[in-house]
């Protein structure tokens, strides 16, 4: 088991045996890509699962998606924080999509390699998709302003996890000016009180119940 995976699991300690090899796997996986196609900037390579697993599955600690659960993933790139919520949540279906083909081939790639059969990879912009889902999450792809009219009509309005259904947004600096230009209700996640790393003092999950019926 790498390092990595040890880290994964000091903070998420009923993962399952499948589980613990995926998350393992992981790394080697993003290094072949990496090398092909610079999916993930070399600095971060080095800090691969702080920035990038462990920062995804940040949401995982906010709430948890019951089985059933569809999540759409917009401008997931390499696949964040879709594919490691995916492996957390295996009876919870993720829709990964990306403008850019490259990136979502890999994410493709990615998925077939660690048998995720609940993840969908499509390069698409946001804007085009039909479906509905119960969240949509990001990794902060632009301010909120922006991203909020690409999710309208995406989301469902029947609930059954233990949060109404809306954004998960991966998110840093400072939220709350960003968040006053839309005027909507949210709340604010620290990841400093769920992770130790340095890393994410200035990291917060934004959650925003989707309370646009029409």
């Amino acid at each position: 088991m790498n390092p990595g995976t040890t880290l994964i699991l000091s903070y998420f300690p009923n993962l399952s045996e499948k589980q613990i090899q995926q998350f393992d796997r992981l790394q080697e996986l993003y290094d072949d890509w990496n090398s092909k196609i610079n999916v993930i900037s070399r600095k971060d390579m080095e800090q691969f699962y702080v920035h990038h697993v462990l920062h995804s599955l940040g949401i995982a600690k906010v709430t948890t998606f019951q089985p059933g659960t569809k999540i759409l993933d917009i401008g997931t790139g390499g696949g964040f924080p879709g594919i490691p919520l995916a492996i957390l949540f295996p009876e919870a279906h993720f829709h990964l999509v990306d403008s850019i083909g490259k990136k979502i081939n890999v994410v493709k790639e990615v998925t077939k390699a660690l048998k995720l059969s609940n993840v969908e990879a499509q390069q698409a912009r946001a804007e085009e998709l039909v479906r509905k889902y119960d969240f949509v999450v990001s990794r902060a792809v632009t301010r909120m302003a922006n991203f909020y009219p690409w999710v309208k009509g995406k989301i469902k309005l029947e609930d059954f996890n233990e949060f109404q259904n809306g954004i998960l947004y991966l998110k840093g600096g400072d939220v709350d000016e960003e968040m006053e230009e839309l005027d909507k209700s949210y709340v604010s996640y620290h990841l400093e009180d769920y992770f130790k790393e340095a890393y994410f003092e200035t990291k917060k999950v934004v959650y925003m119940p989707w309370e646009d019926k029409r």
